[in-house]
Formats: C-alpha cells, structure tokens, sequence
C-alpha cells in the first residue's frame, strides 16, 4: 500500500497497475482516447498526460504508481497540451460531423467540446481515401482514423484474429488490413468488437434501418420482428432506463406502435435450440462420435472454427442458431395462405451482435431457396429507430409479445450471457424444476465473468467435462488445448464476445464495468422472474413439434444443411 497526493488531496493505492487508475480511482476524470482495461498499454493519444511537482509531464497511463508522487491532473500546462492534442487529430479528420452516425456518441467529438477547441488552426493535408463496404457487419472509414489502435489490440488481444494493423510510419501511418485488403477478405468474423472500441466514425455498424422503413411502408407486406435476449438489457441505455433493466415490453410496444406486424422473443426458438441441441448432444455421447459438441449459436465463433481449425467442422452443432431457427419457422408459418393473407412476410431480427448480419447472408440460412431472415438490425440501429420515430421509451407502456409464439423459458433468456445455452442444456438434462434444482445447476461453474471456465457434472453415472468461453482469444487457447490432448470435453460453449451477448458488437456503447455486471444480472433476473424454466416446459413446444403447420419439418427448419 502507498500513498500519493492527486490535486492536492492524498489518495491511497495498492495494486493498480498504473497512475491513470489511481487518479481514477480518486474520482478524476482524466480524458482518453487509447486506453481500455482490457487491452495493452498502448499510450498512442497522450492525452491522459499529467504533471508531477517538478514540472515533468509523462502519460498516466503508461506510469506505474510510487509512493509519495505529487500529480497534478488540471494544471495549466496540461489543458494546453490536451487541448493541442485534439486540434491535431481534429487537423487529420473527417469533420463532416453532422452527417456522421457517430455524431453525438464519438469519444473525440465530446473531448473537443470539453476541451474548448472552438476551431482548428492546421490545414488537413491528409488524402482521402475510399470507404469500405466489403463486411456485412461493419463498414471502415479510414479518414476518421485517429491511430489510435484500439481495434488492432481488441483484435488481436481479445479476439486473437489480427485482421487489422498498422502499415506505414510517421505522418503515413494508417491502420488497415495486411496489404490494404478489404476486410472482407481477411480473416475477420464480423464480431464487431473493433466497433465497440472505436472511439470515432472510423469503424462502425452497417446499418440496414432503410431497409426497415421501406418494408414497413409497403402494406402488402407482413413485417414480422423477433427480438434477441440480450436486447432487451441494454435498449433502455439511450433513454435513460436503469443500467441492465429488461425492457422487452416497452420495446415491443415500440415495434407496434412504428409498424410492425408481430413482435417475438428469439427466446421462443432458444428453448427450440436447446429441445435440439440437446438430443444432438445426447446422440453423440451414445455414439461416442464428434466430441466435444460446439455449440453453434454464435455466427462469428462458427467462422472461427471453419477458417482455424478445419478439422473440427463436423464437432460443431448441425442446429442452426436462435435467429436462424425462427426465421425458418416463421417464414414456414406464413406460407400457409390462411396465415398469409395475401402478404409477403419480412422477418426483421433484433439482435445484440453485428455477425448475424453476416449469418442471414450465409447460404445454410435459406429455406427452400428463400432467405429466412430478410433484415438483420442491431440494438444500437433499433435505438435509433425508436428515437426517429418521436417514441419516448422510458414512458412508454409495456405491451406482450404475440402469439402463436409468444412464450418463452427463463432458460432461452440467458441465453444472451456467456454460459447461457450450457445452463440451458443441463436444465433440460436433469431432472426436476425446484428452487433448489437450479440453484445447483446456477453454481455448477458455467457463470461468471472468467474468460474460460471448466466443469464437470454427472449425467446418468457418466461424469461430462464442460467448458465455457468467452472471447475468441480464449477460444483460441481452448482449442489448442482440445488439439494437443492436453483437455479432453464432452461440450464447448463459445461465445466470440467477451461475457456473451450482453456486451456484443451491435450492443449501445459506451459500456463500462457496471453496465457489463448489470446487464448479466438483468437475464438472470428476468430469468427468476418466469415460472417457466426448461424449454420442456413451454407449453408452445407442442405448437411446433405436434402442430399442423409444422409436422415432419423440425430437421429441414431446425437444423444446418451441411
């Protein structure tokens, strides 16, 4: 333990790995535009430069506390500094920033107004250069690039994908794939994370919310949305909700009142997922063929396998993802002309993650030669629906979702958190329904914020060794792992973001520690608060697997045609 004087008040420190968390720490609010707990220390930006009591000025960030340091976080020299900073990325960027989608949330926009930077005194002599289009998910702008690097490090740290890096140096410098490729034809799985960490327009969300519009617009055509778990604990971030409250009802009644036909639950076809995947499971144990079992839920994580370990295509889940299982049955639903009515169904997808923009384009996502889910938008686009519509969320009343699939398990709601669809599995496996049964399975090891987590459960005398990860990083170490023979699993969760859904890459940012915690907590509590917990208690189940419309078709609509 130590002690430093910050501003003029002593403040304690213990572990902190370096000055900037200290003055943190103190409740100072020392600007950034680089660093990120999560990552390496870069300390590209400067602009979390301090003074100490003898005139040297030094980044916080890149400084390790020592006991007795004198720091002054406000002095004049550095608001001169910080100040000059900003008007030289400002020098070197775009500033069309009325028209920009990040206007409003960017990082660098919000410095300069708190810094006072009123007008930039240096010329832009940087040559522009094209945007990039390629990715479904995500589109580049490198003329708002601040170099700052903070999707290299996410990328490579997090992900452990390295699409993306610097080329060149000094005033040439940029940030791009290897050889100034298009993103879409590198390694890259549409995670969107380097999205999350762009503090400007450089790295954004495709948008496909014209797409939207237009559809509503058309009244010959039924718009139909399904709505992901995760949504449901960050939509309310832009309106001023409590951080992780469940705001699916106000959401639906949005999507009604801005056009929408139906609204569903993507919690609907979760508990279809786990009905599948478990019998996938158990088939495979039988067998003792294609072990460990990879979850499929997750797009960019199945791209993952497919592009670094091959060899594991056949371990992962022939069920198609959540998305992927309700487009089908809707899309199927509504070819029955009494269903129809003489409309043309669009199925819109509400979803927290920027891949499945990437997944509804995949050729396994058609059935019968027509594309099951029409539009993917994302969280953040759906906020911005809301907003161009005049909908005041926050006092908005709450509507339920529609039938016939409007009924979910709690174990289809947590699907949206890193080990969801594991717990979800074992809920189906074991019996009973108490309170006490899924406390047990609650603390059988799949939850938490760890990147990678290992368990075992007896199933049937059978003891299955389980691991759940978060990140493709993680993921990448798991695999290895699995491919030397160093862990031997009977099933692997994955999840490409770190913590699951939650913190997705078309999740609203910016999402520090407490909204990262509370919007776990928010599935778990919506979770609590259903008296259905197992997808084989969801009396809608019986709608699918037994209904008329759906007989004989749970493999064609549930499942990958690999």
């Amino acid at each position: 333990m130590g002690f430093m004087i910050i501003d003029g008040r002593k403040v304690e420190f213990t572990d902190e790995k370096n000055i900037l968390t200290v003055i943190r720490k103190a409740g100072i609010d020392v600007p950034t535009l680089c660093y990120h707990s999560e990552l390496s220390t870069f300390g590209a930006c400067r602009l979390c430069t301090v003074e100490d009591d003898r005139g040297r000025t030094f980044a916080s960030c890149s400084e390790e506390p020592r006991d007795g340091m004198v720091i002054y976080t406000n002095s004049e020299k550095v608001r001169k500094y910080r100040k000059l900073i900003v008007e030289l990325l400002l020098a070197a960027h775009c500033r069309d920033c009325t028209t920009c989608i990040k206007s409003g949330e960017c990082v660098l926009q919000e410095l300069a107004h708190r810094l006072g930077v009123k007008k930039v005194r240096f010329q832009n002599t940087r040559e522009e250069r094209p945007l990039d289009f390629s990715s479904p998910a995500i589109v580049r702008d490198p003329n708002k690039c601040i170099l700052c690097g903070n999707c290299v490090r996410v990328c490579d740290e997090l992900q452990g994908i390295g699409a993306i890096d610097f080329a060149y140096r000094g005033t040439d410098a940029m940030v791009m794939p290897a050889f100034d490729r298009q993103i879409a034809e590198t390694d890259c799985v549409n995670c969107g994370q380097c999205r999350v960490f762009c503090p400007t327009g450089a790295i954004t969300i495709r948008t496909n919310i014209g797409e939207v519009w237009k559809a509503l617009a058309d009244k010959d055509t039924r718009v139909v949305a399904q709505i992901a778990p995760a949504v449901r604990v960050a939509a309310g971030d832009a309106f001023g909700l409590p951080k992780g409250e469940n705001a699916m009802g106000k959401i639906v009644a949005a999507l009604h009142r801005m056009g929408f036909d139906e609204v569903f639950d993507t919690s609907y076809s979760a508990d279809l997922t786990i009905m599948e995947e478990s019998a996938e499971f158990l088939k495979r144990l039988e067998k003792g063929e294609n072990l460990p079992l990879l979850t499929s839920c997750c797009p960019a994580w199945v791209k993952f396998v497919q592009d670094q370990f091959p060899d594991y295509k056949e371990n992962i889940s022939t069920c198609r993802s959540p998305q992927q299982m309700f487009s089908a049955v809707i899309k199927e639903y509504y070819r029955n002309p009494e269903h129809a009515e003489g409309k043309k169904t669009v199925v819109v997808s509400i979803m927290p993650c920027t891949a499945k923009k990437m997944e509804a384009e995949r050729p396994n996502s058609y059935t019968k030669g027509e594309k099951d889910t029409d539009i993917v938008i994302t969280t953040t686009e759906l906020t911005r629906m809301i907003r161009t519509a005049g909908i005041a969320l926050d006092k908005i009343e709450v509507e339920s979702c529609d039938m016939p699939f409007g009924i979910a398990s709690g174990a289809g709601v947590i699907f949206g958190v890193t080990g969801g669809v594991t717990e979800a599995v074992i809920r189906r496996l074991v019996p009973g329904h108490g309170n006490a049964v899924m406390d047990s399975i609650a603390e059988a090891g799949m939850r938490g914020e760890e990147g990678i987590k290992e368990f075992s459960i007896t199933y049937e005398g059978k003891e299955l060794n389980i691991c759940v990860a978060s990140g493709l990083a993680n993921a990448r170490k798991v695999m290895e792992q699995v491919q030397s023979g160093e862990k031997q699993y009977h099933l692997i969760e994955i999840m490409a973001c770190r913590r699951g859904c939650i913190m997705g890459g078309g999740q609203p940012i910016p999402a520090g520690p407490r909204h990262k915690e509370a919007r776990a907590k928010g599935l778990y509590r919506a979770d609590g608060n259903m008296a259905i917990k197992k997808c084989t208690e969801n009396p809608l189940m019986d709608v699918f697997y037994n209904g008329e419309d759906f007989k004989g078709k749970a493999h064609e609509l549930l499942h990958n045609p690999f």
